[in-house]
Formats: C-alpha cells, structure tokens, sequence
C-alpha cells in the first residue's frame, strides 16, 4: 500500500494562514522579538576594550560567546541547505581559540556574518518546506533547525547582554 506524502507530511496539511502564522512566528523569534532579546541590541556599543573580558565566575568572554552564536548558527544554515554539509566537531569546532578578537576588525566580521547567516535562514523559513525530513540527517527539519536557532542564540544573547551590562558598571 502506497502512502501518499499528504498522509506523512504535515505541511499539506495547514492552509495558507496557518503556515504564515507559523512562519512569521518563526522570524519574529529568530529576530529577537517578543520573550527573546534581539541581537543588534547585545552587539551595540559593546566596549571593544571589554570583549575580551571575563567576570569573575563566568565561562566565556563576549567575543567567544558572538563568536559561537555566529559558527553554530552557520553551521546549522549549511546544515540545512547543504546535504553535503560536514559539522565541526564538537565542542572545540563552535568556539574561538582566543578569548579576545584577533584584531581591531574581527567583532564587526563576525557581527557581519553573523547577520548574513540570519537573514539567509529566514528566507529558507520564509519558502522552503518546514516538515519535510532532511534526507541527510536523522529526521530534523527545517522547522526544528529554526526553533533551534532561537532558542540558542537567544540563551546565548542573554549571557552576552548580562555580560555587556555587569561589564559596564
């Protein structure tokens, strides 16, 4: 018995403004908007004389942290549009070698990339199929990848904003 992707996939399913609801949920968490803090905001006015710095206690820097956010949601765009798409591995491959920038210009490349990587995400949330299972993976989707990428950056956004604002004082 042959089953029909209608029966196995959920996205035939909704009509039109259930799934632009649910796309435009998806951005709007990405973007930082309503519970979750938008990343122009950590990133603004972060002293560069303090992105190397760590409190006393606190396991990362600011520029490890924008450095992560920016490698792990890179890594999960090319996940996702990529089959042949190799991860770096884990832990070491998602954080810098250094708890200071390189340079005078690495912050705003990463600030820069960073925001490519997002904006490039969100037109893949905006057309491609949020169901369907990635033939290369072990079952995540499109929808998963974006969940995942708000809920990440927006852990990691915290810490960063926390930091920026003890940093500060």
């Amino acid at each position: 018995m042959a089953i029909g992707r209608k029966s196995i996939c959920y996205h035939n399913s909704m009509d039109t403004s259930e799934e632009k609801l649910l796309r435009k949920l998806l951005v709007d968490a990405m973007n930082g908007h309503h519970a979750h803090i938008e990343f122009d905001a950590a990133v603004a006015d972060f002293p560069a004389k303090r992105r190397g710095s760590k409190l006393a206690g606190a396991p990362h820097t600011a520029w490890q942290l924008l450095e992560h956010l920016r490698i792990a949601q890179h890594d999960i765009l090319e996940f996702s549009r990529n089959p042949k798409y190799e991860s770096p591995h884990w832990p070491e491959g998602y954080w810098p070698a250094t708890e200071d920038p390189p340079d005078a210009h690495a912050w705003e490349k990463s600030v820069e990339a960073f925001q490519k990587d997002a904006r490039e995400l969100k037109a893949l949330v905006a057309k491609e199929d949020l169901f369907k299972r990635f033939e290369h993976g072990q079952g995540q989707t499109l929808l998963r990848e974006a969940l995942l990428v708000a809920n990440h950056n927006s852990y990691h956004l915290g810490q960063l904003m926390y930091l920026k604002k003890a940093l500060a004082g």
